[in-house]
């Protein structure tokens, strides 16, 4: 079959339009490019063969994607910050918005050379195989309840060269012997927790709902259970002068702050994300 990127762009999003799915022309190309073994940007606007092979292949995955199964998911990978991740139904999909996050911790860093991160719920490890891909000298630990998420991390960690200098532990912030299977202090603790009150969860769109694990957005009865929990633990985990970064829901700062405030930390500054909303809490003990 001979065709444009245009044409089958069209086609492909009159198909998924009829099922209810809305997709960009992005997301075509992205589909598009991994049937054909190619980055998205080679796609160009000449004329596209594809094989028998490769038109059953794409047909599958636009028919995956009408039950809104995440792009990434379909592929197995997605971009994040410089990099790119595995990803699959055991971790929460990499959002841009947590980019920052990244940003902020990477800042701390540099400013402070620490040495040691810890991050909790590390689910596909994007935040702290990002930082260690970017500092060669940074040690790093995840901790993560869900063994299909830890070892979607382990296979980031392995990708990006990484896996040397990142320790992977099961555990839950719950348990009451976390701290001690933790076993040290670090210079910097990052977090993005479940923050969906659970009520709000059937009210999320179909690719997040049907696709990213429950244990990943379900923050309890008003979205704010695991950093309660969290709270608890980060006094003997965090060390004097360290800082916590987390990541928060739309208006749950204040709520936040107060949380972490009432076990020693203070609120050191509040970042937005691109859209404006405040999105990541900086606390130092």
């Amino acid at each position: 079959m001979k065709k444009s990127f245009k044409e089958i762009e069209r086609s492909s999003r009159n198909v998924l339009s009829e099922a209810g799915v809305e997709v960009s022309a992005f997301e075509i190309k992205l589909l598009l490019a991994d049937v054909l073994g190619v980055e998205p940007a080679q796609i160009g606007y000449g004329e596209i063969l594809l094989n028998a092979e490769q038109i059953e292949k794409f047909e599958t995955m636009l028919e995956a994607r009408k039950k809104n199964k995440p792009v990434d998911k379909i592929l197995g990978h997605k971009g994040f910050y410089k990099y790119d991740f595995c990803t699959s139904e055991d971790v929460l999909s990499p959002r841009s918005d947590t980019e920052i996050l990244v940003e902020e911790a990477l800042a701390l860093i540099a400013q402070n050379a620490y040495l040691n991160v810890l991050e909790l719920g590390v689910g596909s490890g994007c935040v702290i195989v990002s930082l260690l891909a970017d500092i060669s000298e940074l040690q790093g630990v995840g901790v993560d309840v869900s063994a299909g998420a830890l070892q979607v991390a382990d296979e980031n960690a392995r990708r990006l060269g990484v896996g040397e200098r990142l320790i992977l532990k099961q555990a839950s912030w719950n348990d009451a012997d976390f701290v001690q299977r933790i076993g040290k202090r670090f210079d910097l603790i990052v977090s993005n927790p479940p923050y969906i009150a659970t009520k709000e969860i059937e009210e999320l769109d179909a690719e997040v709902k049907n696709y990213d694990p429950l244990l990943a957005l379900d923050g309890g009865d008003d979205g704010l259970h695991c950093y309660r929990q969290i709270a608890k633990v980060i006094p003997f985990l965090l060390k004097q002068g360290g800082y916590l970064l987390v990541e928060i829901g739309e208006g749950q700062a204040a709520d936040v702050c107060g949380i972490f405030e009432k076990y020693g930390l203070q609120t050191n500054k509040i970042i937005k994300d691109l859209s404006g909303i405040e999105r990541c809490i900086s606390l130092k003990k």
